[in-house]
């Protein structure tokens, strides 16, 4: 029978096919085609020549035609035929498709809708004649009945897409079917259907299936529904993380249940991939998806980032178009989540509201985590992010070469955070991927060598921790930082000192880069820039520190420690601790130069000696030769001549110019400390050895000559050393510039040999430690020196009215020694002590000039991060001697009053105890700002408390109990001070006992029952205590906000406030009388205005800020909440507690502008920020409106608070918001008409400009009444609730013209004429305001 039906096919007509096909029965043209296929033999031919003869416009042929299609699906789909056949088949039925009529069409794909929501397609290959079948559908024009009604073919195929999309997809060929429908023409609303229902499959597809998915929606988006397709994916993938994240940290066993965490990022790492592509062939992709990002950014920075979406935005920094949005989008993202988070963690009421959640700068950590899984299209993105960041936001200003801020701003909060945020991006990026290491380093050295005038510590510290982390995987890059080293003699001191210690663990492993930076220092060294000398030293001495010598001593406070895997490639390297040490010796033959050069390079020297021994022990004796040679060419050897240095040799006299040639001061103090660190380190360990003689040689030498010093000095005159009162200190002539460089030298020597002499007199016996008296009244002679010497140069500066650039040149005495003599002074109680402490104790210029030098040095500590002599750049030690100097500070405090104190004796100059008062508030400033994380460890130091059986339950105590403890301390001292009588107060005590009181506080928690009790003493001190002093009045009423806002909102405290300043400044109607309300004593007719004032107005901003911020939040919240009426309106109801928060905020403020506008302000800054903050205020108030403009419609109407709000404003603000600019016009009028024609013309061009500056707020406040009352009239027709009824529209600007004033200004002017000079401009200044009435 087949081969008939050929044969027939193959002749040229049709007629006999047809006939033919007509007589066979109904199921053996089916069984027929059936046993073909199955046997692989020629079907295709069969169902031509079936088709052939059955023409579509006969019916039986149609019909036929229809039965064979669903023969021919049902043999495909069963499974049972040759790749190949089944191809074929479903290739000629495609071809055929289109002359089937409408209905059957309709027919056919109600079939397949059928067999997919029935799940009953076998291997889904005949899906691929759906598109082709609705294709056609679409082309016909006429009706076709559907279900009940009469449809065309488009609203036919619409309706059966619908009906197909609605129905449940088997999981297996929800690819197939998306991909189907991208052959389909479709409208905009048919795609957002199939979208739809692609992305509510994701959730039931295994993972590994939804990159292909993902492929087919992107392609299907090309057709349109781009916003929901990326939204759909990145919101399933967001959700994924979460999830994930929160099992993972979670202790539940979720292992069955739980992704893989390498397989979900590989997933997502391909669907990164897909969407970038798409988006280089389809641009309004890119646009749709930083669209969408942005706008779920108006109202809270973290709504639409996670970190699926932040990969996904790195990842498309590739392509150049969207490259530099996409980064600016997420750099304003990151400052704006730091900024958010400034916001809560400063304010109680705004964390009670706001729940706590991750941050931009935490998923982007986490992305760079996640890009461990073969992200490698991240990687360049991350690289530039982290490098924007550090650009943007890193340090901005250097002053003296110190960048380190000391009291960091609110607004430079943020960008610190998101600079340190860049460093570790790309430091753990760096960590991660190695193809990309190259670049960073390359790009970190080109910033150090290209950016010498600009700050650069923050690329220095990503360097070092580079290095630190993989010094052996940089060598492959050693040749990038050789070629920073060329640069190293132009670059600032303080930069090649930095560099050189982060690239340190780089020299010890590549012999090549330390040879290569041998040489440029050598070359440095005879550099004609100062700079570059320097530098050569700091390198030299750099390395001496760190290439061991063979037998020196371990030491513990190596700054970088280098793993063992590191130090095996010495053992490869032809240089060891033996080699080291010609090295070494070879350097301090280059050093030792260096002593013939300027001051300041000799000065870097000897500063840098004493490290260098006490991390390579073995130099001691080349370091020790070299110091004592040098000190012998300004040391004086006959025993009787006096002084016993040659000054004269250590200045340099070049024609008029006269400098230091050689600081002998520093020359000493190196050698005092070296010697120390000998005896204390070297000789113990030597004393079981026989030493040869000469190798103590020097050491003995170096004590005669600094013993005999010491005698001479105190017998030397000021007048041996040509320096006693009568010498000629100036600075504008050469001797006296002469005399004031030698004044520095001696005052020096002084203070090391004070030093000296202290360290030798308290030899250590077995247990004890004996102080000599003979050598304690040695160190009262030399300070005695020390102090005619200073006294002098201060009288001197005084006289010349100039502060001299050298006053408060840095002390010498080390920190440790003031830390051991403060101890001495006040704290030590040994009795057989006492005799020669005494001594020292018997002078109070002597114990105030010890106090005086630890407060300099905590300054110092507090601008530079470090402080100057031996292990000053060692933050441990520094800490140590904090610790101890703190302890005897407070003791000495706490004992002895500065009341006690200075009514037993007057002296000029600050009393010790207030010089105490003024070390702690320092210090505790200082370790907040550098020890952040040793607080605990030094508030434990500061128990002077016997220790011994505490140490168990020391742990216990946290840091809020130890800090209300010392807070309750300084408490009773303000308390003190606070009830004495007002002329006995001590103003600058009472200040710094509040600023220390302020910097404690910060350490306690705000949930404690301590920070509360804190809080109530704070209050009651403001409502008790009535002082005239407005600096104490500023910091206490300071310290109260700053308590207060950290445990509540400070607005009812603002009202109470108000009404106070109003009572005591009285009303702007003088005919009012204002009761008084006295809530806080500490606001009085002196403080009222403008100290109290200007802290309440600048409080109430910071409220209108953060209400400001709520709102807007909201507005953010409802924008994206507009789904649907049902979704928006549930949406609602949670932020009805923020909403109340909002408006009662409001309510409470708005008393308080009432009481305030009504008061009678004196003009000036009072006024002015008055009228600044009422703008602001009204522009919130227009804010809220505007958000109610938003919501009514969906909420159905606004909140009955809401209405009490506005009628409140309309009621009591608007009104008094008018008489109160009346107020400040008719107050500078009075100015401009009182005594005019007296002044002098400048002093009344001053009052004017005065007046203008004060006015010009005026137009800005009337506009935002203005909006606000325009926006309340659509709210009103919006919301059908009147809220306009409790508005008084203004009338204060319907301008008059009133005759008899004007009549009188006419008449002066006439009168004005005939005088002469400057009355006739005054009169044209009279007629100015009238002028201006007239235009309006």
């Amino acid at each position: 029978m087949d081969q008939k039906i050929l044969s027939l096919a193959a002749e040229k007509t049709a007629d006999k096919l047809q006939e033919f096909l007509q007589t066979l029965r109904e199921g053996d043209l089916t069984n027929l085609l059936q046993n073909q296929a199955v046997k692989g033999k020629v079907a295709g031919a069969l169902l031509r020549a079936i088709f052939k003869g059955s023409p579509c416009s006969e019916e039986a042929g149609t019909l036929r035609r229809r039965k064979i299609y669903t023969c021919c699906i049902q043999l495909v789909e069963s499974g049972d035929l040759q790749k190949e056949i089944a191809s074929e088949i479903i290739g000629l039925l495609m071809l055929e498709a289109h002359h089937f009529p409408g209905p059957l069409l309709v027919e056919l794909a109600n079939e397949f809708i059928s067999a997919v929501r029935e799940g009953s397609l076998v291997n889904g290959k005949s899906l691929e004649l759906l598109p082709i079948i609705l294709t056609a559908l679409a082309t016909k024009k006429e009706n076709l009945a559907y279900g009940k009604g009469v449809l065309s073919g488009e609203e036919c195929k619409k309706q059966l897409i619908n009906t197909l999309c609605s129905g449940r997809w088997d999981q297996q060929y929800v690819i197939q079917l998306t991909s189907m429908f991208k052959d389909v023409p479709l409208t905009a609303e048919e795609v957002e259907f199939v979208v739809e229902k692609a992305l509510s499959m994701f959730s039931k597809m295994n993972l590994q299936e939804i990159p292909p998915l993902v492929y087919q929606l992107l392609v299907l988006s090309s057709k349109g529904s781009r916003k929901s397709v990326l939204e759909g994916i990145i919101a399933f993938f967001s959700a994924l993380d979460k999830q994930h994240n929160e099992e993972q940290s979670g202790d539940e066993l979720l292992d069955v249940v739980t992704v893989p965490s390498g397989e979900l990022r590989h997933v997502e790492g391909t669907i990164i991939l897909h969407i970038v592509f798409a988006i280089k062939l389809d641009y309004e992709l890119g646009r749709e998806l930083v669209k969408h990002l942005k706008v779920g950014q108006q109202g809270d920075s973290n709504n639409n980032l996670s970190p699926f979406s932040i990969a996904l935005l790195l990842s498309v920094t590739r392509i150049q178009r969207f490259q530099d949005q996409v980064l600016d989008l997420l750099k304003t993202s990151v400052v704006k989540s730091f900024k958010d988070l400034q916001l809560l963690q400063g304010s109680k009421f705004l964390q009670n509201l706001v729940p706590h959640r991750s941050y931009v700068s935490t998923m982007i950590l986490e992305v760079v985590k996640n890009s461990v899984h073969s992200w490698d299209h991240v990687t360049q993105g991350l690289v530039e992010l982290g490098f924007i960041l550090m650009d943007s936001y890193g340090p901005k200003k250097v002053l003296d070469g110190k960048t380190i801020e000391t009291s960091p701003s609110l607004s430079r909060m943020p960008n610190q955070h998101a600079c340190k945020l860049g460093a570790n991006i790309l430091l753990e990026t760096f960590k991660i991927h190695e193809m990309i290491r190259q670049e960073i380093l390359e790009q970190v050295l080109n910033r150090v060598v290209t950016r010498a005038s600009s700050p650069i510590s923050h690329f220095l510290d990503l360097l070092s921790n580079i290095v630190m982390y993989a010094p052996l995987v940089l060598q492959s890059c050693s040749s990038k930082v050789t070629e920073a080293f060329d640069y190293l003699s132009f670059l600032p001191l303080q930069t090649v000192q930095r560099l050189l210690k982060a690239v340190q663990p780089l020299l010890k492993v590549s012999m090549s880069m330390r040879d290569c930076l041998i040489l440029v220092l050598r070359k440095a060294m005879f550099a004609n820039q100062l700079d570059a000398r320097k530098s050569a030293v700091a390198g030299f001495l750099l390395l001496l520190k760190n290439f061991k010598v063979l037998g020196s001593l371990s030491s513990s406070q190596c700054s970088q420690s280098l793993s063992v895997s590191q130090v095996h490639v010495d053992v490869h390297s032809h240089y060891n601790s033996v080699a080291n040490e010609t090295f070494c010796l070879e350097i301090m033959d280059s050093l030792r130069r260096c002593l013939s050069q300027q001051a300041d390079v000799r000065l870097m020297l000897y500063e840098g000696f004493y490290d260098v021994l006490r991390r390579n022990s073995q130099l001691a004796n080349s370091v020790m030769q070299t110091l004592l040679s040098q000190l012998k060419q300004f040391y004086e050897p006959k025993p009787d001549l006096l002084p016993p240095l040659k000054l004269e040799a250590c200045i340099l006299t070049q024609g008029d110019k006269i400098s230091l040639q050689e600081p002998l001061d520093y020359l000493l103090c190196c050698i005092q400390h070296c010697l120390a660190w000998y005896k204390n380190t070297v000789i113990p360990l030597q004393q079981g050895e026989e030493e040869e003689e000469e190798e103590e040689a020097f050491y003995e030498d170096l004590d005669d000559i600094l013993e005999s010093i010491t005698n001479r000095m105190i017998k030397s005159e000021l007048e041996d050393f040509e320096l006693d009162k009568s010498a000629d200190f100036s600075q504008s002539t050469s001797i006296g510039i002469k005399n004031n460089i030698c004044a520095f030298l001696v005052m020096g020597v002084c203070e090391v040999l004070i030093e000296y002499n202290f360290s030798i007199s308290s030899f250590s016996g077995l247990f004890f430690v004996f102080y000599s008296k003979n050598r304690f009244e040695d160190i009262l002679s030399l300070f005695m020196c020390y102090k005619k010497l200073s006294d002098i140069l201060n009288e001197k500066a005084g006289k010349a009215k100039t502060k001299m650039a050298n006053k408060t040149s840095d002390s010498l005495l080390s920190m440790k020694f003031v830390s051991s003599l403060l101890t001495a002074l006040f704290r030590d109680s040994i009795q057989s002590h006492q005799e020669s402490l005494s001594v020292l104790r018997s002078s109070n210029e002597f114990m105030r000039y010890a106090v005086n030098v630890a407060l300099q040095k905590v300054q110092q500590l507090k601008e530079t991060g470090h402080v100057s002599g031996p292990d000053g750049q060692n933050p441990e030690k520094i800490f140590q001697n904090l610790c101890d100097i703190t302890r005897v500070l407070l003791w000495r405090y706490t004992s002895i009053p500065t009341s006690v104190e200075e009514s037993g004796k007057k002296e000029k100059g600050k009393s010790i105890s207030l010089l105490c008062l003024e070390g702690l508030q320092k210090i505790f400033s200082a370790v907040q700002q550098f020890y952040q994380p040793k607080i605990q460890q030094f508030l434990r130091a500061l128990d002077v408390t016997d220790k011994e059986g505490e140490e168990r339950e020391d742990a216990d105590v946290s840091v809020t109990q130890r800090t209300a403890f010392q807070i309750r301390q300084f408490q009773r001292s303000l308390l003190n001070l606070l009830s004495s009588q007002e002329e006995d107060f001590n103003s600058k005590e009472a200040l710094l006992l509040v600023t220390v009181l302020t910097s404690l506080s910060k350490l306690l928690e705000p949930s404690s029952p301590q920070f509360v009790q804190m809080l109530s003493w704070t209050s009651k001190i403001c409502k008790e205590n009535s002082r005239e002093d407005a600096l104490f009045c500023k910091s206490l009423m300071n310290l109260l906000f700053s308590l207060h806002v950290s445990y509540k909102s400070p607005v009812i405290l603002l009202r109470d406030l108000s009404q106070d300043i109003h009572g005591h400044l009285g009303d702007i109607d003088q005919d009012v009388e204002v009761e008084k309300t006295n809530h806080f004593a500490i606001v009085n007719l002196r403080t009222a205005a403008p100290t109290v004032c200007l802290l309440v107005l600048s409080q109430a901003e910071k409220v209108l800020e953060e209400v400001d911020w709520l709102i807007t939040k909201l507005k953010g919240q409802v924008s994206q909440e507009t789904l649907s009426e049902e979704a928006s309106s549930q949406a609602t109801l949670p932020n009805q507690p923020v909403e109340k928060a909002i408006i009662m905020q409001l309510g409470t403020l708005l008393t308080f502008f009432h009481e305030l506008v009504q008061t009678a302000l004196p003009s000036g800054s009072c006024v002015d920020t008055l009228l600044k903050d009422l703008c602001k205020m009204y522009t919130t108030l227009t804010a809220l409106v505007r958000y109610y403009l938003q919501v009514c419609q969906s909420s159905g109407g606004i909140p009955k608070n809401m209405e009490k709000l506005v009628k409140l404003s309309g009621s009591h603000l608007t009104p008094l918001c008018y008489s109160f600019i009346s107020y400040v016009q008719n107050k500078s009028k009075s100015l401009n008409y009182t005594g005019e024609k007296k002044e002098k013309p400048a002093a009344v061009a001053t009052a004017m400009a005065r007046v203008l500056r004060e006015t010009k707020p005026i137009p800005n406040l009337i506009f935002a009444i203005e909006q606000y009352e325009k926006f309340l009239i659509h709210l009103s027709k919006k919301s059908k609730v009147n809220l306009m009824q409790h508005m008084k529209l203004s009338t204060s600007r319907d301008f008059k013209i009133k005759g008899n004033i004007l009549d009188m200004v006419l008449r002066e002017d006439g009168e004005d004429e005939n005088e002469e000079g400057t009355a006739s401009e005054h009169g044209g200044q009279n007629k100015e305001p009238a002028k201006k009435k007239r235009k309006k």
